[in-house]
């Protein structure tokens, strides 16, 4: 990440911790205020973290390798024969071709 997006992202972090200070004077130590701090608190240790050591950046690949060609002719019936339909609102039916 730039300084740019590092700065931005202390600012943003800022901002929440600003906005969950609020929610805690209005709401007091509520469970979901308290989590909430705790995931900010983890989110700033992350962000220190990641200063400290960045990963390694990915280089994004562009070319033909991203293309995957998929055929508009019918597919092979007996590759499903038996295959679950599980999630289609149906249960074990015979496949019809």
């Amino acid at each position: 990440m730039t300084t740019a997006e590092m700065k931005e992202l202390h600012r943003s972090i800022g901002v929440l911790r600003h906005h969950i200070a609020t929610l805690k004077t209005q709401y007091g130590d509520a469970d979901a205020v308290r989590r909430m701090t705790n995931d900010l608190d983890r989110l700033d240790i992350d962000v220190h973290d990641f200063e400290q050591a960045p990963p390694p950046l990915v280089h994004a690949k562009a070319g033909r390798e991203d293309i995957v060609y998929v055929p508009d002719s019918k597919s092979d019936e007996l590759a499903w024969l038996g295959a679950q339909d599980e999630g289609l609102g149906f249960h074990s039916r015979e496949r019809t071709k």
